[in-house]
Parts: C-alpha cells; sequence; structure tokens
C-alpha cells in the first residue's frame, strides 16, 4: 500500500463571518504547509461555517504539538468549536458484539483487506458465542456478563479496559444492550452503532416481521453515534435495498443484514479518516 505524507486535519465550525477561510489558509502558508483537500459548507439557517482542511505537513515548520497552540488565536477570533488530527496517528478500536456475527465478521475482513485503517485492539461481548471468530482473527477476546444486576459493575470494568488499552473509538456491531449515560458520556462522539433499520422506523423487537406485515418496498440500516436518547443520536450514514412481495422474512434479514454490513463500514471509513462534524444533533459529512 503507497504510503502518503503525514498530513495535519483541521475541522472545525463556527458563526459564519468573512475572512475565516483566507485567515484558515494563510495561517498554514505561513508555516510552509501545502493544501492537500478543502471543503466548506455553510448553513444558513443558523448562520454556521463549517469546514475540513488538510494540508502536508512534511515539511511544516511548526512541530505538530505546537499546531494547535499556534491555531488558537484564530479559534478564538472566530468563536471556532474546533480539533486538529494527523492522518499518521491510528485510531485504536473496539468492537462490542452479542451473538449476531455478520457485522463483525464484515468490520474483521474489511480491515484484513486494508479497507479499515486502524488498529482492532479488542472484541468484548456479553455472549462467549464470537470468541473463536476472535481467535481466528488473532483478536484479543474479553467476556463480560452484563444482565440487570450486574449491568452496573461490568460497565466500570469494560471503561477501565478500554482506557488502559487507549481505545479511540467503541463500535457496537449489532451489540444488544443499551449503554449507561456514564459509558456514552466516557466517550462522546466516539461510538458508533448499526441500527437494522432506515431510522426513525419499525422501532422494537423484531424490525423485519414489522416491515414485513407493513408490506414495505425498501428496507434500511442506519450508522449513527450512540447518545444518551436510544437510537437518537447523530446519524452518520445510511442506505436502503428494494424487496418486493416476493421476499419472505428470510428474505428481508438476508438483505437487511448485507445493508447493514456496507453502512456500518462506510461509516467508520468516514470516523476513521476525520470527514464528520458534529453539530448539535446532526452530523456535516465531508466526503
Amino acid at each position: 500500500m503507497k504510503q502518503h505524507p503525514p498530513s495535519a486535519i483541521l475541522l472545525f465550525s463556527c458563526p459564519d463571518t468573512k475572512g475565516i477561510v483566507a485567515e484558515v489558509s494563510h495561517f498554514i502558508f505561513t508555516y510552509g504547509g501545502n493544501i492537500l483537500q478543502s471543503h466548506q459548507h455553510n448553513d444558513p439557517e443558523t448562520n454556521t461555517f463549517f469546514m475540513r482542511v488538510e494540508w502536508d505537513i512534511s515539511d511544516f515548520a511548526l512541530p505538530r504539538e505546537k499546531i494547535p497552540q499556534a491555531f488558537e488565536p484564530i479559534a478564538i477570533k472566530y468563536r471556532m468549536d474546533w480539533r486538529i488530527e494527523f492522518s499518521d496517528k491510528r485510531t485504536r478500536m473496539a468492537i462490542f458484539v452479542s451473538k449476531q456475527d455478520h457485522c463483525l465478521y464484515d468490520v474483521l475482513l474489511r480491515h484484513k483487506e486494508g479497507e479499515i485503517d486502524a488498529d482492532i485492539v479488542m472484541i468484548l461481548s456479553n455472549h462467549e458465542t464470537t470468541r473463536p471468530i476472535a481467535e481466528y482473527f488473532g483478536v484479543p477476546f474479553y467476556y463480560f456478563p452484563v444482565n440487570r444486576e450486574t449491568k452496573e459493575e461490568m460497565e466500570e470494568k469494560e471503561i477501565a479496559l478500554l482506557k488502559e488499552h487507549g481505545v479511540d473509538l467503541v463500535v457496537l456491531a449489532r451489540y444488544m444492550q443499551i449503554l449507561s449515560p456514564r459509558f456514552v458520556g466516557e466517550f462522546r462522539n466516539r461510538i458508533i452503532n448499526i441500527h437494522h433499520s432506515f431510522l426513525p422506523a419499525f422501532a422494537g423487537a423484531k424490525p423485519y416481521h414489522q416491515a414485513y406485515e407493513r408490506g414495505v418496498k425498501i428496507i434500511g440500516a442506519t450508522s449513527h453515534y450512540v447518545t444518551e436518547d436510544l437510537d437518537e443520536g447523530p446519524i452518520i450514514e445510511q442506505d436502503v435495498v428494494r424487496v418486493s412481495h416476493r421476499d419472505t422474512v428470510r428474505d428481508l434479514m438476508q438483505k437487511g443484514k448485507d445493508v447493514e454490513k456496507l453502512v456500518l463500514s462506510r461509516a467508520l471509513k468516514l470516523h476513521i479518516d476525520h470527514r464528520i462534524l458534529v453539530f448539535r444533533n446532526r452530523t456535516v459529512i465531508f466526503d
């Protein structure tokens, strides 16, 4: 795989006003940076400006650890909500899964093929079902038997383990447990879930049975950041597939699994590549 030079990635939102792009570009130029990509968006309803700019830091005059400090006066001037990422800092990812393994398999295979460019640090589950999969792919597996009585204790152990291993991103690959507000708060905008429908629709148990009974013509999947409000977090990616009256519940479930895998992998790549800005309960995607 071709190695690209290291780059810095600035993402921000702020009140829209004149001069923002010029000042950001001048900052990069001043220290000898070469802009590789630049994307921007204006939301007229909230008068908010969004931007993602990536530049080569091979010959940048500032060491990377000093870039945020140097940029801070500009961020303060324009009242930015901002962050700086670096392309060569690999995301450390933990996958949570229950018994359904299709999304887990897909993420592991895409990772093996280099499509998901991150480090899969561990797999955690509330069942032993997927341990053989973890062992086959050589990923450490941790079993946390979560139930109503042990939930708080298990989550504290999970949080401690994730922090111990420096996990940046938690992936819920069909993990059938609701995370507590404390857990969500520890990993704000760093927990990605795959939901088995095109939200908002067919919430609750047996979504494909509900879809079948309604005679739907499309089914879909939604990947979103997890918040304290169940299945109402900022949406990252969605897709649909057509179905017909000829499809059985089994057919719907298989087609649903296929689209779930696709949508989750797209969401992960967008996050890993630092192409997402969360604004209120929405996302701006710089694809």
